[in-house]
């Protein structure tokens, strides 16, 4: 099932970094930016970060919170965010149910080669818990200008 704008954002829980237990709607009256990606400390999910966390101030002051996911555990997020000075949390969705909650895991090919992995998509999360935007097409280095648009 594809979700797309309009539809109720699937609830979830997971733990981030810390190990600190982390839901959905524990951000019910806030905007959430919760954006899925492959994997921490590699190029494309490097500048998607660093975009975010550059931004963040104005994220903030839009009334965004902003979530990532990625199938990485919760001692790569930890690095990930040291090393990159990361101001927001990463869950760490190690058996993929958050992923398939929002259908963002799946079958991917490069060079000619099918492997199973994270397709990097944004979901806009209004104060209510609809999805109010879905971004597939994400630009990595300019993603924050994707979702204030």
């Amino acid at each position: 099932m594809k979700l797309k704008a309009g539809d109720k954002a699937p609830d979830f829980t997971s733990k981030d970094q810390d190990g600190k237990e982390i839901k959905l709607s524990d951000f019910k009256g806030k905007k959430v930016v919760l954006y899925f990606y492959p994997k921490d400390d590699t190029p494309g999910c490097t500048a998607e970060a660093c975009n975010l966390r550059d931004n963040y101030d104005l994220m903030l002051s839009k009334g965004y919170v902003v979530l990532g996911v990625s199938g990485d555990d919760e001692a790569k997020h930890k690095k990930f965010i040291e090393k990159y000075d990361l101001p927001f949390p990463l869950i760490a969705d190690t058996d993929k149910s958050v992923h398939d909650k929002y259908g963002t895991w799946g079958e991917k090919s490069m060079y000619g080669r099918k492997y199973m992995g994270t397709f990097r998509t944004t979901f806009i999360i209004d104060e209510a818990g609809k999805i109010e935007e879905v971004i597939e097409k994400v630009k990595t280095k300019d993603h924050v200008s994707q979702i204030l648009k």
